[in-house]
């Protein structure tokens, strides 16, 4: 059962990666490698009961992060339908690339402290669409922003998926976490764009606008609304979470209401003609679907290789024959580019217990860098890339030819500061 599970987990990957060779769009492959390691699995066991049972409760998790993810694209659309980015790109001046890259990066990097990686990511690729025309710039550019994303989100409780993790666990301390992995994190993210420099020469073309007439225009105090009110919902999600209690979909989907009552006051006046562009039900028609499709089978696979235990005994061999702790911990981080780092931390936490790591111990400060910044070593490593990937068409081969050894280098170097530091 495992070895065929295996097999076809790697198959799905294999389509996934030659995408754009086979001709075959890769939310297919990973619908149908999520559905048929699954079938393997149930096929061999027994208690078709329990595996049924260990399906749903994957798919209450795998529903809270897809439902996040639909709430974020669509609030993202409807600032973009009420030219909410225009406040933004109108006061970023900077053509110059080398300049610009900074800016934006910085930006991405800072924003998924407060917001996540995820929406992070949706919202400045969603950002430079509306600033760079050029594909290939373009394109650069939002791959230096899923590793800004995922550095950024590394270093706070709230920027990753796997650090909140750690921090909910009692693993690592808010204060703790933030000291200790800011300068590593940065590292992670300055290697990749000094490196990238030398491919960024000259200045960016801004695409045209499009011209409006004045039934349709949008007034400036209308975009600034929607703008601010949309960034105040999705930063408000990690803190309804933290009051609530409640998963973030749950913070996610309030945002999207709110917002969604906010528009429809907005032009209560039009008539459902006028209306329609800048409604939630147009945007919500706008979102790029397959991606999230997509996202949906490759964490299906994931969920089977955990509930196989194929995970937990990558981990347990990995610490037999391994043996150090570093050298582990960074294994994990690049695996998490490979497969989802939420299982991989998971099965982590079970192996190690407080009584052998204490809270803020090096051990667990380390795993939440790696986890949090390895996923950037492949576009489909991290819930960042897969995002960036839906939205700017970005392929496989492409990322790991011009961003991957940019990423490695980068969480190469960001983890020798962190182990320097810890030694000196």
């Amino acid at each position: 059962m495992t070895t065929a599970i295996i097999a076809v987990f790697v198959l799905g990957y294999s389509a996934i990666a030659l995408e754009h060779n086979i001709k075959l769009n890769k939310a297919a492959s990973a619908l149908i490698t999520g559905v048929l390691v699954w079938v393997i699995y149930i096929m061999a066991m027994p208690d078709k009961h329990l595996v049924n049972e260990q399906l749903t409760e994957h798919m209450g998790e795998l529903s809270g992060i897809l439902f996040f993810l639909l709430g974020a694209m669509t609030i993202v659309e409807l600032i973009d339908a009420h030219d909410g980015f225009n406040v933004i790109t109108e006061r970023i001046s900077q053509t110059n690339k080398r300049k610009l890259i900074w800016i934006i990066s910085l930006i991405a990097f800072f924003l998924s402290s407060i917001l996540d990686n995820l929406t992070t990511t949706i919202v400045m690729v969603s950002l430079i669409r509306k600033m760079i025309n050029d594909q290939n710039d373009r394109l650069t550019f939002a791959g230096i922003i899923v590793i800004a994303a995922n550095a950024g989100g590394a270093w706070s409780p709230i920027g990753d998926v796997t650090t909140t993790m750690l921090w909910i666990g009692g693993q690592i301390t808010t204060g703790n976490i933030i000291i200790k992995l800011i300068i590593p994190s940065l590292l992670c993210l300055s290697v990749p764009l000094l490196l990238v420099m030398p491919r960024l020469k000259g200045k960016i073309e801004r695409p045209p606008q499009e011209v409006k007439n004045d039934e349709q225009s949008i007034p400036v105090i209308q975009q600034k609304i929607v703008l601010f009110a949309g960034i105040l919902v999705l930063m408000l999600v990690p803190v309804f979470k933290t009051i609530t209690h409640l998963p973030p979909f749950m913070g996610m989907l309030f945002g999207l209401g709110t917002l969604w009552i906010i528009t429809e006051v907005l032009h209560s006046s039009k008539d459902d003609d006028e209306k329609k562009p800048y409604s939630v039900v147009q945007a919500l028609r706008k979102i790029d679907a397959p991606s999230i499709l997509f996202f949906l089978g490759i964490l299906v696979s994931i969920s089977a290789l955990q509930s196989t235990g194929i995970l937990e005994d990558l981990a347990r061999n990995m610490n037999s024959f391994i043996g150090n702790t570093n050298l582990i911990v960074l294994a994990l981080g690049l695996l998490s580019s490979v497969v989802d780092n939420v299982p991989l931390v998971a099965a982590a936490q079970g192996m190690y217990s407080l009584a052998d790591f204490p809270t803020d111990h090096y051990f667990w400060e380390f795993l939440a860098y790696s986890t949090g910044t390895g996923g950037s070593a492949l576009i489909i490593g991290s819930a960042a890339g897969v995002a960036a990937m839906g939205l700017e068409k970005i392929e496989f081969f492409w990322y790991l030819k011009k961003i991957s050894w940019l990423a490695i280098l980068g969480f190469l170097a960001g983890a020798g500061s962190f182990i320097l530091m810890e030694i000196f």
